[in-house]
This record gives structure tokens, sequence and C-alpha cells, in this order.
């Protein structure tokens, strides 16, 4: 500062030493007009650079910074240096907004930032989504005026932020469950967090339905087991006839819960985290000949059964969970077929995917009803389900285990003509069968059929 002034003086006392020199030579008065001059020119260039700062104040850039002459080159060069460092810090800052815009597009739940006025300043795609928002559009906007939900507005008015609102709306034609919660920061700004709970809800009426249909499987059973019981303990001497029907039906019923018991134990095998799948190299053909044979026994007559096998390949995949899994969809099939109708298994391949295929011309499954078949415990028949000792868990253990197989279960059923279940595994499970059982593998790689 000291260095401008002294420039600045230094220019008019080089001006007044212009003028005494001159006085004896030209004259007092021409000296006077001469020091007037010059003090004017010196003004004029004082004008001239406040002119050109003006101007480039109005679009402050750095290459159209004036250079200046004088002490202006340096006030020029101080505001060079001033517009690097407010750059730097524009482009720093830049970053840095556009690195929380990032992690906050990157945040899986929903985050809405709210001035004291509770309009919109800023929010994160997810918010976008759950609210219908947008960043670029509602900027400025009242959040009330956007989300009109009448519990939220009163969330808003009551300033009672401890706990976390549950807000249930639709977004792309399915339920969306939200739990909000406002956190105030800073001097009045708040931050609206959102995050969707619909699957947590969803598994949450699953636990209470599940432990409603375990309840009432078991209820029956247990009123059949107790009313005996009572019975027997009410009347010592009962008839020979009447003591081996009710041993009949308790046994019946004991066997039914010890069903159910082992589905669900089998289900919880399945679910657990420390339960990783064994994998076995498999002798699908020959797997599927010891269930044909089962389900021989199983219908005893009644129905025309066939087992075809066009795929000599064998499967990758834990044999016990297949098994498990295969002998479901085959006893299901013979449950619900009346009898002298057909029942086909095929081990067969589908555009390169090794397929199991179950069919048969039972009494067939409405449309509405093949989307939560392998739901647990549900049942297009209650009653018919329950007569044919099923409990409910047989395709939801199908589910599972193909699930963990990266295998696909596709169901297509015509109601009084029949099902169709297919199972579909990813080409890569396939595998050669061994180099011993390849004589074997060529013989039946022509269709086997046979007929009960």
């Amino acid at each position: 500062m000291l260095r401008l002034w002294g420039r600045s003086v230094a220019a008019v006392v080089l001006a007044s030493i212009i003028g005494l020199v001159m006085w004896p030579i030209v004259g007092g008065t021409r000296a006077l007009w001469l020091y007037v001059g010059l003090l004017l020119l010196l003004l004029l260039h004082h004008i001239y650079q406040v002119t050109q700062l003006h101007r480039w104040l109005k679009d402050p850039r750095l290459d159209t910074l004036p250079e200046g002459r004088l002490e202006w080159e340096e006030i020029f060069a101080a505001l060079a240096r001033l517009l690097r460092r407010r750059t730097h810090i524009e482009s720093r800052l830049s970053a840095a907004l556009e690195r929380f815009q990032q992690a906050g597009a990157a945040l899986p739940e929903g985050v809405i930032i709210l001035d004291e006025a509770d309009a919109i300043s800023w929010c994160n795609p997810k918010a976008e989504h759950y609210f219908g928002l947008s960043n670029q559009r509602d900027r400025g906007q009242q959040i009330t005026y956007l989300v009109r939900n009448p519990q939220f507005v009163e969330y808003l008015e009551t300033r009672n932020f401890r706990e976390p609102l549950l807000l249930r709306s639709k977004r792309d034609d399915q339920e969306l469950s939200l739990s909000v919660q406002l956190v105030p920061y800073g001097a009045s700004e708040k931050l609206l967090l959102s995050r969707d709970i619909t699957r947590w809800e969803r598994m949450e009426t699953t636990r209470r339905d599940f432990v409603a249909n375990v309840s009432h499987e078991l209820r029956t059973p247990l009123t059949v087991l107790s009313g005996f019981l009572e019975t027997l303990a009410d009347t010592p001497e009962l008839e020979p006839e009447m003591l081996r029907r009710s041993v009949q039906l308790m046994s019946e019923q004991a066997t039914r819960m010890h069903r159910l018991v082992e589905d669900l134990l089998t289900l919880s095998r399945l679910e657990s985290a420390q339960n990783p799948l064994r994998e076995e190299l498999i002798d699908l053909p020959a797997l599927l000949r010891k269930l044909f044979a089962e389900a021989q026994s199983i219908s005893a007559g009644r129905h025309r059964l066939s087992l075809r096998i066009d795929n000599a390949s064998w499967l990758r995949g834990s044999p016990d969970e297949l098994r498990s899994a295969f002998t479901n969809l085959i006893s299901n099939a013979v449950r619900y077929t009346p009898e002298h109708k057909e029942i086909e298994i095929a081990w067969t391949t589908r555009d390169g995917e090794p397929a199991l295929m179950v069919r048969d011309e039972g009494i067939g499954i409405e449309a509405h009803h093949i989307p939560r078949l392998t739901e647990r415990f549900y049942r297009v028949d209650r009653g018919r389900s329950r007569a044919s000792g099923g409990t409910g868990l047989g395709l939801a253990i199908v589910k599972h285990v193909l699930s963990r197989h990266q295998a696909q279960l596709e169901v297509t059923s015509v109601p009084g003509k029949g099902s169709t279940f297919t199972v579909l595994f990813p080409a890569a499970r396939a595998a050669l069968p061994p180099t011993d059982e390849a004589p074997e593998a060529a013989a039946v790689q022509d269709r086997l059929s046979r007929t009960s």
C-alpha cells in the first residue's frame, strides 16, 4: 500500500519539479499551465485505468485482465493473484460438492436437504424415486406441496423427529413402504432421510403368517391326539375295534406332524448361511429310475406312469437336495392326478440346457394360483391337500433347492387337463458321465420308456 502511495506522490512531485525548473525559463504563467497540464495527464491516466477496471469487473476473467501502467500494474497483478486464488478455491469447492453429490447419489437411502422454510435444497436419486421428485425441477419448492401425505405434513408440523414415520405409497404400480425421519443440522436446515422397508415388512408379514400357519397345521393333529388320549384315559376297557381305530388315527396324525417337522427342518437347513451347497457328480438317469420305481409304488397301479430319458448327461449338485425336490414334484403329480390318467417323467434338453419335466393329466391349476405355488403353506385346495397327506411345504422346498442350484421352475397348467412342471438347470451344471459309464450312457441315449 505504501508503495502505491509512493508512486502516486512521486508522480505529483515530479510534475512540481518540472514546473519549478521551467519557471525561470518560460515564465511563471507558462510554467503554471505546464504544471496543471501534467497533473491533468496524470488524472486522465487514473481515469482510464479506473474505466478499464470497471469494464473488467463486469466479467472478471483472468484472460481479459488489463495490464495496467505505473502503480496500476501492481493493482492488476494483485487482482490476478486474487482471481487465481478464488478460482482455485472454487475448483476445490466444486470438486468437494461433486464428491458429496456422488456420495449422496450412491447412498441406498433417500436424502433430501430442506432449508429453514422446509423448501427443497437438494435431493438424491433415491429420494427422487421414492417421492416422485426432480432435483433440478423441484429445488426451492416446499416439500409439503409435492409430498401431500397428511401424516407427513403433520410429522413436519409437530417437529417431533425422535421416531421415524412410516409412509406407504405406490411407485411403478408397486406398493412401497418408507421409513422417513427428519434430522436437524446446522442453524436451521434439516435432512429428510427415507429408507425402503417394503422387503422387511413383507418378511415380517411372512413370519407372522408362517407362525400362524404352523400353529394351524399342528392344532388339528394335536387336537385329535389329545381327544383320543382323553378317551383312552376315561375308558380303560375299550372295544378292540375302537382301540385299533383310535391307535391308527393317532398314528396318522403323529406321522403328519412328523412330516411337517421334517419339512420345516429341511427348509431351515436350505435357508441357513452355514449350510453351503455340497456339490457332487450325480447320475441323473439312475436317480430318476429310482424315483420312478418309488412313484410306481405310491401309485399302486392307479395311474399310467412313463419315464423318458433323452439326455444322457449327469448333473453337478447335491444328491440329497435334488432327490428331495424331484420327489416332491413327482409325488405331487401322483397325489393330484385321478386314477387311470397319465403321468410322464422326462430328463431331456431344452435350448441347450438340461431339463426335468413332470407332466400329468390331473385336475390342473388356475392361472392366478401359479405365481404363489411356491409360498409356504399355500394350497390351491386346502381340503384336498390335507387329505392327500401334504404339508403345504413341498414346493417351497423345491423353490429353495432350485435356487441353490441356479435352476428355474416353470409351471404351465390347464384346469381339468393337467399340469407340467419343468426344471431348467444352467448348462454349466451338466456333466459328461465318467468313462466307465459310457456304454450305459450310450444305451440310455435312445428313448427309454416305461409304463405301468
